[in-house]
């Protein structure tokens, strides 16, 4: 069977169980990605493998593994990478709202910014994380102080939600040291300092239109919000009631946000500059995701201890805390599951073959072929090494412009269409309280926006700056 067709048969799968038998997002995903691994031919899971630098006998051995044990190891192979981070940004999220300190940095960011610039202060504040920090790690960090925040003026909580995504989510693929813009950085040969400025020009342009789009979809849809497992609106609103000396200080109740950050952006930048040495070794440990956000979660319930000293109501909210991310963590395995058995289709290598057979612009087909592998298969990391592969051959003859629009152009891409099968879209689904036509509108579109007034913009830029 095609993939094309595979693909629309599980997307018509999950959509028809959570629309329409009204099924849990666990099991309609589940379920779609048994079905889609069912019609998926040992033969096109052979090429999958083998085009994905797997040995010829690893190839042979991953297609003849029955359907539940690939679907037990895509769930696994998912879990491994997000389970613990989920868990322990959710011990933080918790310790920071119950005890006060989110509150804290709220009150100190309205100090410095003023009420009226909150939404530029979050757009600004997560695109500069984002760059040396995994958008996930942001937004797990930053949705306490988005509650925190919207709990005095509800009405805002959809445009402070989005702001936080439209400043993190495009450095992801637009500026290095993340993995997907530089692994096309190094294939296309571009300086890393080249595709830095570049990234960072284009991610400003289309930070600033979804933050058009984020104040547009605002007032055009009401976003309530809603209690979440870690806590309850009434809870937020009886901190948002307490004086300024109830709270925990400003330094202590940032330290679990930025002590991450800070690990994790020096592990970065130690391997590019100090590499071999005492210092980068220090920091391969300390930076590591996991364990900078287990230290950051240590801190975080030392603070909320302090603030509680009761043993009972202590365990109460850790407790509910890790409940509802192993919810999260389900749904997000789940999905990343759905992701992999629709990739062990083939659908990146027909795409490519589709897209040597279909001549169109050179700016423009990177940017579509990107788009199509993102929307079928859910990893916009994959989406970007799948379009390399298909335009680096390309990359070197006869070019107007400089290499590097070519490689904006498929980290654009990479943000179209991030839906279902994106773990993405149900991290931000679940911890934010949203139901899944409401992610839809306040993420899966808002990317579609900046992705392509990114493409806009490199194909502006290319034409007047062609840096060649």
């Amino acid at each position: 069977m095609d993939p094309i067709l595979i693909i629309l048969i599980g997307t018509a799968v999950v959509l028809f169980a959570i629309i329409v038998l009204k099924l849990h997002a666990v099991v309609s995903l589940l379920l779609a990605a048994m079905v889609t691994g069912l019609l998926t031919s040992p033969e096109h899971i052979f090429e999958y493998a083998v085009h994905s630098g797997m040995s010829d006998q690893e190839a042979l051995s991953l297609s003849g593994t029955a359907i539940g044990k690939r679907l037990t190891m895509a769930f696994g192979n998912t879990s491994g990478k997000i389970g613990i981070l989920i868990a322990l940004a959710s011990i933080i999220g918790t310790s920071l709202m119950r005890s006060g300190a989110a509150e804290r940095i709220v009150r100190g960011l309205l100090g410095l910014f003023g009420k009226k610039n909150t939404s530029l202060a979050f757009l600004t504040g997560s695109f500069t994380l984002a760059i040396p920090v995994f958008f996930d790690t942001v937004f797990y960090l930053m949705i306490p102080l988005v509650k925190s925040i919207s709990v005095r003026n509800p009405k805002k909580f959809s445009l402070l939600l989005m702001t936080v995504i439209a400043g993190g989510v495009m450095a992801h693929s637009l500026v290095p040291p993340t993995p997907g813009p530089l692994f096309v950085a190094e294939e296309m040969g571009i300086d890393l300092g080249i595709m830095m400025i570049g990234g960072l020009t284009v991610g400003l342009v289309t930070a600033a239109s979804g933050y058009l789009y984020a104040l547009w979809a605002n007032r055009k849809w009401s976003l309530p919000m809603r209690d979440t497992p870690d806590i309850s609106i009434e809870d937020l609103k009886q901190l948002s009631g307490k004086e300024t000396k109830e709270l925990p200080g400003l330094f202590v109740s940032l330290l679990p946000v930025l002590l991450p950050i800070l690990l994790i952006t020096g592990n970065t930048f130690s391997k590019m500059f100090a590499g071999g040495t005492r210092l980068s070794n220090i920091f391969t440990i300390i930076g590591d995701s996991n364990i900078a956000l287990a230290i950051s979660a240590a801190i975080a319930i030392i603070l909320l201890w302090t603030r509680l000293k009761e043993v009972r109501i202590f365990k109460k909210y850790i407790t509910e805390s890790l409940m509802g991310a192993g919810m999260i963590i389900l749904i997000t395995s789940s999905g990343g599951a759905f992701g992999q058995m629709l990739q062990q289709t083939g659908i990146g290598i027909r795409i490519e073959i589709l897209a040597a057979n279909y001549q169109m612009a050179l700016l423009p087909m990177a940017f579509f072929i990107t788009a199509a592998v993102r929307t079928a298969q859910g990893s916009a990391t994959i989406a970007m090494v799948t379009a390399i592969g298909v335009m680096s051959g390309l990359a070197g003859s006869g070019l107007h412009f400089h290499p590097v629009y070519l490689a904006l152009a498929i980290g654009c891409g990479s943000k179209i269409f991030a839906w279902m099968n994106d773990s993405a879209f149900w991290i931000i689904t679940k911890m934010s309280g949203l139901e899944e036509k409401e992610t839809i509108r306040h993420f899966s579109i808002l990317l579609m926006v900046m992705g392509f007034s990114g493409l806009i913009a490199v194909m502006i830029l290319s034409r007047i700056f062609p840096l060649i």
